[in-house]
């Protein structure tokens, strides 16, 4: 009897699981990983009782942790030859199921590690069959030590034993290691010197406690490290003023005394992936720094220990908080090479000798109630598997910025971990050399691709980069607008066929070719319309308006014809030089330049010093206002319904705010008034077609207020309210949803 198993059934103690399983039932037979998945053959007649049911019923039992069974088929093949059961060597095979994740050290190692009796005491590459590093250091499937970037450390004899004795945690652990053995740190000044000690860990910790600045390598790349008195001098150096650091605390418990902490939140941080979570900060805290970490925001990006590295450095530190941040130069993917370190500013590097493969950013997620709102999702999401009704094997590409690729594959769609903005061409190399590993994991070259999906604007690199590949191959180049592509993976994230799309971000090119930003969707995966947006103000300087808010000010203003009232913002000449550029503006429906201009007018940022940073210190002002102040606006119709946005910039201009609540307040009437009109259209249309969904999605819908606001406003008009949870609601889910738009029209068609 052969059975073939799918899933996440490597690189995750599957085989010795199956092993142990079979030999307690006294079966015989084998176990082998094949492409990646994995093929158990048993002798018939052999054990006692029904030898298969009985084998797979405690097999799920005795399921290891990160295992996962997507798809058991059971072939009446005779099995002869056998009279134990093995694990065999990998073969090649069919590269269909998952590969394995990153996850952090299992509580065991973590044990192990503190046991001064343990020869793996303080050992930083710990680890054993149900956690450490996998995806990052794999070259190829079947997951085995040869094609990982292990297979230049040749095991002791210890750990041979211990990779051989199928009672043991580490039996076929294919990353094991000790100190004998195993990849080494090493530590250098800036001056690339190497500092002769035997605990370079705890050096390093002491230097950092002390006020140095230090690169450490991580698994899947290198990070930032300093005390939090060091944020000042990290800001100066990196030339960051106001961009929010994530933070690395020791434990839960150090967490709870300065960070506001839900159920939810608390079981994020300790899952075995290890997001970065974004908390609320707590008013009585006593960490004064945690104001520069994120300036002018309510919430800070904070995570706990999850590689052995971790465990060891707050072992020795006396901090039970750090900066641990990503580091790269400037406009390129987070560094990962020894010899690339070096050219980042710090005073000391913590470096090992292991490969990184693949390049593997933190994720980062935002709860709303139970639901995890992946802002960067990579590190110990990916690239695990979503299901796709479709077969087709479509490559997509994304969108500018956050881009992710994504391929789909016999019903499968894997996404690739964070790539970056490709404004910048190191970080366009990175989504080539991305996207080309996990068509390698996959089993597939660009000859068994069908069709590439790419966005609609012109000028976006991805899509230069797609039609390249499109042409190379002889491939069908389907451009997905960008919205479209928002609200289709919302529909996937849920599960449904059709939705009204509140699609909301900064900027998405429209079929218009004009900006779109603000839109209602009526949509399902093969076509879409557009029955509604917000009106269109002009983006002065095209980009530079995204940069300086105050060029959306001044446009909305001057067409209001109170120009005055901008006017506090720009000198003279700056106004002059406005005017004649609106002559030439591009125009946008966009919510999120809406938003950009209601934080400017109101003080609480007026210049971009990085990615969505007005909406982002808004939000914190959302969060505590109250609707006491009157907004009133008109609803246009032409081809859609247009939502004015002016006369509320109108009204605004008349009240006199002084306080900070006030400002919170207004701010918050503000948008609801906004959202109130964009509902009230989605929810006619969705009682004139049947429909029952109304969702949001797109840049915007991180905004927690409004999102409240929204879901408050469609369950008041009867409708299901539908937000993301696995995919993430920015542009980091545009190639998902250019996947399965292009997936499902291409099973349609065959």
């Amino acid at each position: 009897m052969k059975i073939m198993v799918s899933g996440t059934v490597q690189g995750v103690g599957f085989r010795p699981t199956v092993y142990r399983v079979a030999k307690a039932l006294g079966l015989h037979g084998y176990v082998l990983n094949k492409g990646s998945n994995v093929e158990i053959g048993l002798v018939e007649g052999a054990g006692n009782g029904d030898s298969v049911a009985d084998f797979l019923d405690l097999l799920r039992e005795k399921l290891p942790p990160l295992a996962a069974i997507e798809k058991i088929e059971v072939k009446d093949e005779q099995i002869n030859g056998y009279d134990d059961f093995s694990i065999l060597t990998s073969s090649e095979g069919r590269k269909t199921s998952v590969t394995p994740v990153d996850t952090a050290i299992c509580d065991e190692c973590v044990r192990e590690l503190f046991d001064h009796a343990n020869r793996r005491y303080l050992y930083p590459f710990i680890n054993c069959t149900s956690c450490g590093a996998r995806f990052s250091v794999i070259k190829n499937v079947p997951y085995d030590r040869i094609t990982t970037s292990m297979q230049e450390f040749r095991m002791c004899e210890d750990c041979l034993a211990e990779y051989r004795d199928p009672q043991d945690r580490r039996f076929h652990a294919q990353t094991t290691s000790c100190p004998r053995c195993g990849p080494t740190y090493t530590l250098y000044d800036k001056d690339q010197r190497v500092l002769a000690d035997n605990d370079p860990i705890a050096t390093f910790a002491r230097l950092i406690d002390e006020g140095a600045l230090g690169i450490a390598k991580s698994w899947g790349g290198m990070h930032l490290l300093g005390t939090f008195e060091q944020t000042d001098r990290v800001r100066a150096l990196y030339g960051r003023p106001s961009k929010p650091f994530a933070v690395m605390f020791r434990d839960v418990r150090a967490i709870e005394k300065h960070l506001n902490l839900t159920e939810h939140e608390e079981r994020l941080l300790t899952v075995p992936q290890r997001p970065i979570v974004l908390l609320e900060k707590k008013s009585n805290s006593d960490l004064d720094e945690l104001a520069g970490i994120s300036p002018g925001l309510s919430t800070v990006g904070v995570y706990v220990p999850y590689s052995g590295l971790h465990h060891v450095l707050f072992h020795h530190l006396k901090a039970h908080g750090i900066l641990m941040t990503s580091a790269n130069v400037p406009g390129e993917p987070m560094t990962v090479s020894n010899e690339e370190a070096f050219n980042l500013t710090a005073d000391y590097f913590l470096l090992h000798n292991r490969t990184i493969v693949n390049r593997l950013d933190d994720s980062v997620v935002k709860c709303y109630g139970a639901r995890s709102q992946f802002l960067r999702r990579s590190r110990g999401f990916v690239p695990t598997a979503l299901t796709v009704p479709y077969t087709e094997r479509i490559l997509s590409l994304g969108a500018m910025e956050n881009v992710s690729s994504s391929i789909s594959k016999d019903g499968k769609l894997f996404t690739s971990q964070y790539i970056g903005s490709t404004f910048h061409y190191p970080t366009l190399e990175f989504l080539a050399a991305g996207t080309e590993q996990l068509l390698k994991l996959l089993g597939l070259a660009m000859d068994d691709i069908d069709a590439i999906g790419v966005d609609v604007h012109p000028g976006y690199a991805t899509k230069r980069y797609g039609k390249s590949l499109a042409d190379e191959y002889s491939l069908e180049l389907v451009a997905v607008q960008h919205h479209w592509a928002h609200a289709a993976a919302l529909m996937l994230d849920n599960g449904v066929e059709e939705v009204m799309a509140l699609t909301l971000d900064g900027t998405g090119y429209g079929l218009d070719k004009k900006a779109w930003g603000g839109e209602l969707l009526f949509s399902n995966y093969y076509s879409f319309e557009r029955v509604g947006s917000l009106e269109e103000i002009p983006l002065i300087g095209g980009e530079m308006a995204i940069r300086d808010p105050r060029r959306l000010v001044f446009a909305i203003y001057s067409l209001l014809g109170r120009e005055r009232d901008a006017g506090r913002l720009l000198t003279e000449r700056e106004a002059s030089v406005m005017r004649k550029l609106m002559r030439t503006a591009p125009l946008t429906s966009s919510f999120g330049r809406v938003l950009d201009a209601l934080a400017c007018y109101l003080g609480i940022c007026q210049r971009m010093t990085y990615d969505g940073e007005p909406a982002m210190k808004l939000e914190r002002y959302l969060a505590h206002g109250e609707p006491t102040y009157a907004f009133e606006t008109t609803v246009e119709a032409s081809d859609r319904k247009i939502v004015r946005t002016l006369p509320l910039f109108d009204q605004l201009a008349d009240y006199r705010i002084s306080t900070e609540q006030e400002k919170a307040d207004v701010a918050y009437s503000f948008v609801e008034t906004l959202l109130q009109e964009l509902v009230e259209i989605a929810a006619d249309v969705c009682e004139s077609t049947g429909v029952q969904t109304i969702g949001i999605t797109g840049g915007v819908s991180y905004d927690l207020p409004i999102v409240r606001m929204a879901e408050r406003l469609v369950k008041e008009r009867g409708f299901t309210f539908l937000t993301h949870d696995r995919i993430p609601n920015g542009d980091g889910g545009v190639s998902i949803g250019q996947n399965v738009i292009v997936g499902r029209t291409f099973k349609e068609q065959t």
